[in-house]
């Protein structure tokens, strides 16, 4: 089907970050190298926000902050404080919210493609 000069083409797009958020819902792998490759860069300037905005993403996908508050105990306010790219969690946050996801910290520092 050919198209007269005076119609327009458009093309329907998803944003970039349904995109992403479609991906690491839908496949382990890449949601493990995600969060691998972000952490990889966590000593770099930015990283540990991009850290956290990485394991944010892969819970949104994953059912979303009131899933997760469920999962692991705590308060969802804690947790959005927590995961925000300016937050500062401990370690004891990061574990289990990891093992919520079904990721686990382990898994992050030995996944290999």
């Amino acid at each position: 089907m050919e198209q007269s000069e005076g119609e327009a083409m458009t093309t329907l797009t998803r944003p970039h970050e349904d995109s992403v958020l479609e991906m690491l819902r839908a496949d382990e792998a890449f949601a493990l190298e995600y969060l691998c490759v972000a952490l990889e860069e966590i000593d770099q300037e930015g990283g540990e926000a991009a850290f956290l905005t990485a394991v944010r993403r892969v819970a949104e996908a994953r059912g979303g902050m009131t899933s997760l508050s469920q999962a692991t105990g705590l308060a969802r306010p804690n947790l959005y404080r927590a995961l925000a790219a300016d937050g500062d969690p401990r370690l004891s946050t990061i574990l289990k919210v990891l093992q919520a996801l079904g990721v686990g910290l382990s898994k992050v520092v030995t996944h290999r493609p």
